[in-house]
């Protein structure tokens, strides 16, 4: 038995007892992680040096790029570093920090993402309108509101998760910290504190989620209206993305954290924790520039100055 105040550490769940699979591990995440920096980071490069791309659509798109990276550099490097050096370690302040950036990440993107639909609604729905309710200083202020929703958010859960006493050891069943997991460990009804906060969250989640539904019922029903096949196609490649993006965070989310009890397993809990805070921030990039012609004209400008600036160095350096 332990109390939170003389805890200085928490364990985390550990991929594997050999040490052979421990590497695999560190690889495994070591590939994915390079992934998510570079499309991310080449996401954010193309909007920032491409005036094209000077739209609240991309604006918007580089915040949502900034977030993942932000949410997966907070929990795959400490697994990494782990995995490395074979300990399962982790200081109790870097687990409250942890927790208060998965939240703030996670929670700012979800808000960003719901902006993002209004965004699209507004495009699509109300073209007319679109140049004076989405000029330069709203979006800001939308971008600005969705980290600050995520902040906020972060911070009275942090703070009342690390305000519960704790005494039933120090064993985290999860590779990263997390809410739920350290209410596992306390010790006395004042976790019921922090369950309310959580349902009060996931009220106003619902209330997002409703809007994002509701505005794609909308734009969908605008867009069947259209009465040519290009315009149709247009309207589509602008939404799907975006649509695809929403729809794999919730899921994987509503999943992780609404299933029943009875299908509670540590591996199946393990997977579906992989699936909503490692797998989107990796695959979003991709998803936004598949069908973005523009956003992959911008890529290929970035990617071909980089490389002709690599060659220049070394040409340079050579003589």
């Amino acid at each position: 038995m332990s109390n939170s105040s003389s805890l200085n550490e928490f364990l985390l769940l550990a991929f594997a007892d050999t040490r052979e699979l421990q590497l695999l591990h560190f690889v495994l995440f070591l590939g994915i992680y390079l992934a998510a920096l570079l499309g991310n980071g080449l996401i954010i490069t193309a909007v920032a040096c491409d005036h094209h791309l000077h739209t609240p659509m991309y604006f918007f798109l580089l915040n949502l790029s900034v977030l993942d990276l932000g949410s997966i550099s907070t929990t795959v490097p400490k697994s990494m570093a782990n995995s490395l050096w074979d300990t399962r370690a982790i200081s109790y302040s870097g687990c409250a920090a942890q927790i208060f950036l998965v939240v703030f990440f996670f929670g700012g993107e979800y808000s960003l993402l719901t902006v993002m639909a209004y965004d699209r609604f507004v495009a699509i729905c109300r073209p007319l309108h679109y140049g004076t309710l989405m000029n330069g200083r709203a979006c800001v202020k939308m971008a600005a509101a969705a980290w600050a929703s995520g902040f906020l958010n972060a911070a009275l859960h942090t703070a009342n998760t690390f305000s519960i006493p704790l005494c039933q050891g120090n064993t985290v069943d999860q590779f990263f910290c997390e809410i739920p997991q350290i209410l596992k460990l306390s010790c006395s009804d004042s976790y019921l504190r922090e369950a309310g906060l959580i349902v009060f969250s996931s009220c106003l989640a619902l209330g997002c989620f409703v809007f994002i539904v509701l505005s794609y019922v909308q734009i969908f029903t605008a867009v069947l209206r259209i009465p040519s096949e290009q315009g149709q196609h247009k309207a589509f490649s602008m939404c799907l993305p975006h649509l695809a993006v929403v729809s794999l965070f919730i899921s994987t989310g509503l999943f992780a954290y609404l299933k029943s009890p009875s299908l509670s397993s540590p591996v199946l809990d393990l997977v579906v924790t992989l699936l909503y805070s490692v797998v989107p921030p990796a695959v979003n990039p991709l998803i936004y520039s598949m069908r973005n012609k523009e956003l992959q004209d911008a890529l290929r400008k970035v990617i071909s100055w980089t490389f002709f600036s690599s060659g220049s160095i070394a040409i340079s350096l050579h003589k």
